[in-house]
């Protein structure tokens, strides 16, 4: 189907605007299908990216700066994320011994353990979203996505 028959218009886009719509309608596909994977788990989007770096730490605990750094999507409410992620029982917060105003955030065993779930869940997700392309496809995919 294309961009014109989704948004039912009969006239012909311009290339440029095509590509645009064709970007924003692949995102949404993508986030609605990641939104029902991590549905069970209660968790949204943004925390399960709080988790993947926390777990990257190796046992070292992050700030609130470097979650903010890392994260795929950069938000201010990183503060309110590690807080729900808090009452899961996911992360454990502690102040830091030699800088009182900073807040170090570990992941616990707990959310380790989630996450295992978690990431078996969107990997699924993401094989049935790439599924009609091949290996050679989507490396030319992101040489593409590279030039943004």
């Amino acid at each position: 189907m294309n961009v014109e028959q989704v948004i039912k218009t009969k006239r012909e886009i311009p290339l440029k605007s095509r590509t645009v719509i064709h970007f924003m309608l692949v995102n949404n596909k993508i986030n609605e299908r990641i939104t029902a994977v991590l549905k069970p788990f209660e968790v949204s989007l943004q925390q399960f990216n709080v988790l993947r770096i926390l777990r990257g730490q190796e046992g070292k605990p992050a700030n609130l700066s470097t979650l903010n750094e890392r994260m795929v999507t950069k938000m201010s409410n990183t503060t309110r994320l590690v807080y729900k992620l808090l009452l899961k029982g996911y992360v454990d917060r502690a102040t830091c011994p030699s800088n009182r105003r900073k807040v170090e955030i570990t992941i616990t065993e707990h959310g380790k353990n989630a996450l295992k779930k978690m990431d078996v869940a969107m990997q699924n997700a993401e094989d049935d979203i790439l599924k009609n392309f091949s290996d050679e496809e989507l490396k030319e995919l992101n040489n593409l996505f590279n030039k943004f």
